[in-house]
């Protein structure tokens, strides 16, 4: 029986035994392939640089254009043509619309015949007057009657001014028949048809009235946007209204227009105008740009990301904006020394610009910090180099404790 029991025990013991080896090595595999407490942390790194960094002010803006017209009838009539495309380029004085020219061809000819006329009776009176006139030499006719008429030729001459005037008055009332382009730019979509009645404040049958049948108020005949160059509208905070206008005041402040995304730069411009008052509600104040739009990328009323050059640093010290980190300690990176080391600096940050960040204290030329790898570092910890991206390092992904 003793004999039994230690055989028992033993198999107990055995069986124990291959259980502790099966989780030593279940336990081995699981943490093979992870660093140890004194591994090397693979890390990427990069080197501090001293450079001339931009200084750019981001914003969201309007795009405007340079100039918007209203192509509004000068006379009223019947719309006989119209001759432009509907969001076509159209150049200034070039036709647009034409109104029916008879009733002013008539005004104009009736107005002629009158100035032909009363320029008959003046011809005759100013004849008559020189005849008088010696007469009164030779004492044969009465001073009365000589001054009678030079009153007349006098009022006369009055009336054939008057008549040259209205002549002229219905030569551009008849010449407004032809509408022509303002300026150059844009055409909108055509806002009244042909045949209409239109007038000076509005056309039957145009905008919105097509529904009502009555006169529109103030109804165009089609709207021109001037946009080659374009405007842009956008407002910065009035902390950096002071350092804006040095600058201006220097020189021309270069401004660049993004997509709405921040992927692709649509153009590029210069400030033309800073408003004369700053928003109280919103604390801001508003800026135009100007553009070259020679693409046509930028179109009126569109949203876009505006950046403005308001200053360079020249020599400053920078670094890839994934090697800093924030957490306890502050604003920090990790710098890696000549023996592989890694160690905590607490450093001041600058501006940034396309993933670039200055830096004002805690760094030197020259430094390595590590930009891949930061969030698996401590103070003191020991490093592998590794090119950025590699499978290994991990970039921070914000705010961490070290």
């Amino acid at each position: 029986m003793p004999f039994l029991l230690h055989t028992s025990y033993r198999r107990r013991l055995t069986a124990f035994a291959l259980l502790v080896c099966t989780l030593s090595i279940a336990h081995a595999k699981e943490g093979e392939g992870k660093p140890g407490a004194n591994a090397p942390v693979p890390v990427a790194v990069s080197t501090v640089q001293q450079q001339s960094m931009p200084v750019w002010i981001d914003a969201q803006g309007t795009v405007a254009p340079r100039n918007y017209v209203n192509v509004m009838p000068r006379v009223a009539g019947q719309l006989l043509n119209v001759s432009f495309h509907e969001g076509q380029p159209v150049k200034a004085g070039q036709l647009l619309a034409t109104i029916d020219p008879r009733p002013y061809q008539i005004l104009l000819e009736q107005a002629q015949a009158q100035w032909i006329r009363d320029q008959a009776q003046l011809l005759g009176a100013q004849s008559d007057l020189a005849r008088y006139e010696t007469l009164l030499a030779q004492d044969s006719i009465a001073a009365q009657q000589v001054a009678n008429q030079r009153t007349t030729v006098a009022q006369l001459a009055g009336t054939v001014a008057a008549d040259k005037a209205t002549v002229d008055n219905a030569a551009l009332q008849l010449k407004w028949t032809r509408i022509t382009a303002p300026i150059s730019g844009i055409a909108g979509l055509r806002q009244v048809d042909v045949g209409n009645m239109v007038g000076t404040t509005g056309a039957i049958g145009g905008g919105n009235s097509a529904l009502s049948g009555t006169a529109a108020a103030s109804t165009p005949i089609v709207t021109i946007a001037q946009v080659q160059p374009i405007t842009a509208l956008f407002a910065v905070p009035q902390n950096q209204l002071q350092q804006i206008l040095e600058r201006q005041h220097s020189s021309a402040l270069a401004v660049q227009a993004w997509d709405q995304r921040r992927t692709t730069q649509l153009d590029a411009g210069k400030v033309t105008a800073v408003d004369n008052q700053i928003n109280s509600a919103t604390g801001t104040v508003m800026i135009k740009a100007e553009f070259a739009n020679t693409h046509v990328s930028l179109f009126p009323n569109q949203f876009i990301n505006v950046r403005l050059l308001v200053d360079t640093l020249n020599s400053a010290l920078t670094v890839p904006t994934s090697a800093i980190a924030t957490g306890a300690p502050g604003t920090y990176v990790y710098v890696v020394d000549n023996n592989e080391k890694a160690s905590l600096r607490k450093v001041t940050i600058g501006v940034s610009n396309q993933g670039t960040t200055t830096i004002s204290a805690g760094l030197k030329a020259g430094e390595r910090v590590v930009t891949d790898g930061l969030d698996r570092l401590r103070d003191g910890s020991t490093v592998k180099l590794i090119a950025p991206g590699t499978e290994g390092a991990s970039k921070r992904g914000g705010s961490r404790k070290p």
